[in-house]
């Protein structure tokens, strides 16, 4: 892991991996305000953060899981059958594998409520679209690269967009309004609406 500068506020923690970048916002939370795919910011005074980072051992940590949810989707995304193409997969072999396994929440980013879920099946790895949507529906469930997420809001995008769902991933309302929080672990549910 490095500690590299960033500002006269905060330093990056560029980790080795999702797992390491997990551990270490985990034992720093107080002052890790953001978790990055392998990265995690710290905030405060550089030397005081890396002399923190110094003397703090995270490799035995284990990181608590989150929450476990049922996200239902309906897989009659654009993509579906080009991605199916992509992976030399049916396009029900695709459904089986993104609801076969967990997901876990990597990071958030993007936009709000807008999770990056890691750890499906590695078949599914497919490339961003060439030319992004200028629009994606709100509620869209889409892959890219190792990653699998749900577009909180209409937005333009570039993911392969393989279904649908309903599920309210960001609601002012709550006292959390992201219904994904890193950590948590999602199973996808194929539905018929």
């Amino acid at each position: 892991m490095r500690v590299l500068p960033c500002g006269e506020a905060a330093v990056l923690l560029d980790c080795e991996d999702a797992e390491e970048a997990r551990r270490w916002h985990a034992a720093l939370r107080e002052h890790a305000p953001a978790l990055g795919a392998r990265t995690v910011l710290l905030r405060g005074r550089p030397d005081e953060l890396r002399a923190l980072v110094a003397s703090t051992e995270v490799s035995d940590l284990e990181v608590v899981r989150g929450r476990e949810m049922e996200v239902e989707v309906v897989y009659d995304g654009p993509d579906l059958a080009d991605v199916g193409r992509h992976c030399g997969l049916a396009v029900d072999e695709v459904v089986r594998r993104h609801t076969g396994s967990p997901w876990t929440v990597g990071f958030a980013g993007f936009a709000p409520g807008f999770a990056y879920l890691t750890g499906g099946d590695p078949r599914l790895e497919v490339p961003r679209l060439d030319q992004p949507r200028p629009r994606v529906d709100a509620g869209s469930v889409a892959l890219a690269g190792p990653f699998s997420g749900i577009y909180p809001r209409s937005s333009p995008g570039g993911w392969q967009l393989i279904g649908r769902t309903d599920a309210p991933l960001w609601d002012l309302g709550r006292e959390d309004p992201a219904l994904l929080r890193p950590g948590d672990v999602v199973r996808f549910v194929a539905v018929d609406r």
